[in-house]
């Protein structure tokens, strides 16, 4: 009778906190989190610093400032809420110096924020020919029904200068 006791006291010792979980949240679990796809192209120039000119002609790239940028920026914007802020993850990859008859390849890998009025703040690693940098970048996105057209303004500084870019593009709002 002790022995039935005793595994019947264990059983309930252990079971008790299970039974002290929130049972709201077991039976209403939030909402899963909608991923969004906004890639589309982009295109505009970057300001190149005359140290930054500099450094590319050391590697046999001669280029003026300013210089075009076209290309693709793939980006997920993920929400924890709807209509609140907004999680991106984004690579932005482009061809500089077209009009130049040189291609300057670039890619940013970018994490930030958007707020539910399309303001936005982004930061992370960037390389092109003429470095590796710390890309920082803040604009605003313009909505009109699914046509999303984003201005982009950023600043990419390193030990060799200074970038300068603002690029626009656009992209439709949709779940892929």
């Amino acid at each position: 009778m002790r022995a039935a006791a005793f595994v019947i006291g264990i059983v309930a010792g252990l079971a008790s906190p299970v039974l002290a979980q929130d049972s709201v949240n077991i039976i209403n679990p939030p909402p899963p989190v909608r991923a969004i796809n906004l890639s589309g192209p982009r295109f505009g120039f970057t300001s190149l610093s005359d140290s930054l000119i500099e450094k590319l002609h050391e590697r046999q790239i001669d280029v003026q400032s300013p210089i075009s940028q076209f290309g693709w920026q793939f980006e997920k914007e993920f929400y924890s809420k709807a209509g609140g802020l907004a999680a991106l993850n984004e690579f932005v990859v482009l061809a500089g110096g077209l009009e130049q008859g040189v291609v300057l390849p670039s890619v940013s890998w970018l994490v930030g924020l958007r707020s539910p009025g399309g303001a936005e703040f982004g930061i992370g690693p960037n390389v092109t020919p003429a470095g590796v940098a710390l890309a920082i970048a803040g604009g605003v996105t313009f909505r009109s029904g699914a046509l999303n057209v984003p201005m982009t303004f950023a600043f990419v500084p390193s030990k060799d200068g200074m970038r300068v870019s603002m690029l626009t593009g656009f992209n439709f709002r949709g779940r892929h």
